[in-house]
């Protein structure tokens, strides 16, 4: 296990809906306590739907942290090769958080994993910047990530090895994936979880722990695709450690 002494970390959150939205802003207060009020929005998930989505990603970020008093930094990446381009890397210099918001989880994890964005995402998250990610962002943000296709990938690794399924109580789209693939990725020693709607699961680098947030509840998948055991907010959820070192 981590010794989280030794990490300079920022917080972590894995978020199942509502990025950008009320009902998501205590959260992101929280994480934005004591650092730079900035927070680099990278809707990269949502590429392959167009200018439109992307714009609106956008959009709603610039209102909802300016209700919180903070700058929103726009880092428009879509496609692989701008991850490898050195200007979307120095937008992330001083922010004081870091946001994958949703869309396609595989095309998020693809066009990231590896690149000099990638790295810089972890480093800048490493030297105390918080990190979130919702819907799909929470999805790439572990060691293996689930598709739409039900098909997982590598995912970016920095939440540890977690598999997450947003949206869980829309149990339609959340418990096909489920069922579909939770005894393969338990079995590769994933731990996999199903975050609600307006519900977020969050690492704190000051105690090592993970706690629920929001509205309702963070789950524990058995293998078979089912409701293992739920907490609610401010319940501690017994989760890995993250990448944090």
């Amino acid at each position: 296990m981590t010794d989280v002494t030794a990490t300079t970390a920022g917080p972590l959150a894995l978020v199942g809906s509502g990025e950008f939205l009320p009902a998501m802003a205590e959260v992101d207060a929280d994480l934005l306590d004591g650092r730079a009020r900035r927070v680099a929005v990278l809707p990269t998930a949502a590429g392959p739907e167009g200018d439109r989505s992307v714009r609106r990603w956008f959009d709603l970020a610039h209102r909802h942290y300016a209700g919180l008093d903070a700058e929103v930094v726009e880092v428009d990446v879509r496609e692989r090769a701008a991850a490898m381009d050195q200007r979307f890397v120095d937008l992330l210099d001083g922010v004081g958080m870091i946001y994958l918001s949703g869309g396609n989880p595989g095309h998020l994890a693809d066009t990231l994993r590896g690149t000099p964005l990638d790295g810089a995402i972890a480093r800048t998250w490493r030297g105390g910047a918080a990190l979130a990610g919702c819907s799909a962002g929470a999805m790439a943000l572990g060691r293996t990530t689930l598709t739409m296709r039900t098909h997982p990938v590598e995912g970016l690794g920095l939440a540890g090895p977690v598999a997450t399924i947003p949206h869980f109580d829309r149990f339609g789209f959340a418990r096909r994936i489920a069922g579909a693939v939770s005894s393969l990725v338990i079995d590769r020693g994933e731990t996999v979880i199903g975050v609600d709607e307006m519900t977020a699961v969050v690492w704190s680098p000051a105690d090592g722990t993970w706690r629920a947030a929001g509205a309702a509840k963070v789950w524990l998948v058995t293998p078979s695709g089912g409701r293992g055991q739920g907490h609610g907010h401010g319940e501690h959820v017994p989760l890995p450690m993250p990448a944090a070192t």
